[in-house]
């Protein structure tokens, strides 16, 4: 398994005045999404203001491409808050995919079914079935004689079937169980 070091992956959103977008006029600034929900209109004019509804325009670190409100904004953010650091790259990769457990009604992932299903970032597929191989003993008592004859690369495309992968900007793959 290969470690790889991974930007910044706080899920962010710019939050906006709905009113004054209507109007014309860009009135907001960038903020955490898991915090999403508690920013009142008074923290995006900087002051009180009669302006009621706020919306996210723009994400950063959110695999979905469209607005949404600061709800949904903060349900995504703490659902890469429950992930640790080193591992939302994997997750975003996971959602991106398309072949991620969504809880609820919405697309929300699931963190749980994540954590069950993510086998790590590999150099290959291949050398994450080797590894699976040795770590589960698949040779433990066969002879070598027939070891030799084993066709490793049928047994890992036959595998992959159980698996998916994602690729990554950084070279190698994660590995995802579907279950």
């Amino acid at each position: 398994m290969t470690t790889t070091t991974t930007a910044d992956t706080t899920p962010r959103v710019w939050i906006g005045c709905l009113a004054c977008y209507n109007e014309g006029r860009l009135v907001g600034d960038w903020h955490d999404a898991s915090d999403a929900d508690e920013i009142t209109t008074a923290d995006v004019h900087g002051s009180a203001s009669s302006h009621e509804e706020l919306w996210c325009f723009d994400l950063e670190n959110i695999p979905v491409r469209r607005e949404m409100s600061p709800n949904e904004a903060a349900e995504w953010g703490r659902v890469f808050d429950e992930v640790d650091e080193h591992q939302r790259e994997a997750l975003y990769a996971w959602i991106a995919s398309g072949d991620y457990v969504a809880e609820g009604a919405g697309d929300l992932p699931s963190p749980s079914d994540f954590e069950e299903r993510y086998c790590g970032h590999w150099d290959s597929f291949d050398d994450y079935a080797r590894q699976l191989a040795e770590d589960t003993a698949l040779m433990r008592d066969v002879p070598e004689e027939i070891v030799r004859y084993f066709d490793w690369d049928s047994w890992t495309r036959d595998l992959g079937f159980d698996y998916s992968t994602c690729g990554t900007d950084s070279g190698g793959v994660h590995v995802f169980r579907v279950l």
